[in-house]
């Protein structure tokens, strides 16, 4: 069985998502708080872990 692959996001492009600065996108991903994965030297981030993050916050704030 095969799974489609995740849509993978640049650090830039998550920036723009949540309307947050380079700084804090780094901060969420040293703290685990945001999943990412590095290819080489480029930092990549899934999609899916941007809206789980997202939903994550939701929920915290209900």
């Amino acid at each position: 069985m095969t799974t489609a692959p995740a849509d993978l996001l640049t650090v830039p492009e998550v920036m723009e998502r949540l309307k947050l600065g380079r700084s804090k996108v780094y901060d969420l991903i040293r703290s685990r708080r945001l999943i990412s994965i590095k290819i080489d030297s480029a930092r990549r981030i899934p999609a899916d872990a941007v809206r789980d993050f997202i939903l994550g916050q939701i929920e915290e704030a209900a």
